[in-house]
């Protein structure tokens, strides 16, 4: 939702909404209400309770709650709190890097592609190195996508390649060469250690050791990517929550397009 959406909506609701403080939303404007859940190394009980409530309130959180703990093994103790939140942000003053492309549906993205590329654009994609998962990948490549958008695979403009999992990054290059790939999409699930970022990294140094980043767009997605950080790392966009092949395929296109014609 926007926020010009979100403010005239909000306001509508309640007249003493400030996007200048704004802070959690609960049962009425401005209660601050949140819920919180996390696991704390110390053995269940009272003492560990009482832990709980003096670090939410080191959160910043006043009335402190612990609605549910349970040892979750000896030694550790989950708890799910409610507290309410004395800290606000100024929403007007934040700005997300995105990518900057218009989002268009599989037809309209198939007749662009005809019109100003003229040839099926050829993707490779893949979830490189450890990764496992492929829920990423597969909304995102395979024919019948996901949430109602179909993958690339479906689009009559596009050559999908998926390589599915575990896929070295030396690997993926040799396909990509092998395939004369336009782009190459990398899906990053596991992050504990930041190890989607050594891998991410990984993958564009080898490119641009074997002189390949300049020719192929790179894009990568997951649960913790953002654009910003995708940038940072020296992609060309990141796609993270709630991104589907619409918006991958119509920047794909639109970035060939602009590199290709200018």
């Amino acid at each position: 939702m926007s926020s010009g959406l979100y403010s005239t909506s909000a306001k509508e609701f309640d007249k003493t909404l400030d996007l200048k403080k704004v802070k959690p939303y609960g049962d009425t404007m401005n209660d601050g209400k949140t819920q919180i859940s996390f696991t704390l190394p110390v053995p269940c009980g009272a003492e560990a309770v009482e832990a709980a409530k003096q670090l939410l309130r080191k959160m910043g959180f006043e009335n402190p709650q612990v609605v549910f703990y349970k040892e979750l093994a000896e030694g550790f103790t989950f708890f799910n709190c409610y507290g309410d939140c004395v800290h606000t942000v100024d929403f007007t003053t934040i700005h997300v890097p995105k990518v900057e492309s218009k989002v268009w549906d599989m037809h309209e993205t198939d007749e662009f592609i005809k019109e100003h590329i003229g040839r099926p654009i050829v993707v490779v994609g893949a979830s490189t190195g450890t990764d496992a998962h492929t829920v990423g990948i597969d909304a995102i490549m395979n024919m019948k996508g996901y949430a109602g958008h179909y993958g690339l695979e479906r689009y009559e403009m596009f050559e999908a390649i998926n390589m599915g999992s575990q896929v070295p990054n030396e690997d993926l290059i040799a396909k990509a060469i092998e395939v004369n790939a336009d782009a190459l999409l990398i899906s990053q699930t596991v992050t504990q250690k930041d190890v989607h970022i050594k891998n991410l990294i990984e993958l564009v140094e080898l490119m641009e050791a074997e002189e390949l980043r300049s020719k192929m767009i790179l894009a990568c997605g997951g649960p913790r990517i953002t654009h910003e950080l995708a940038k940072e790392l020296g992609y060309d966009a990141g796609f993270g929550m709630n991104t589907y092949a619409d918006d991958v395929g119509s920047f794909i296109a639109q970035e060939l397009d602009r590199r290709l014609n200018g």
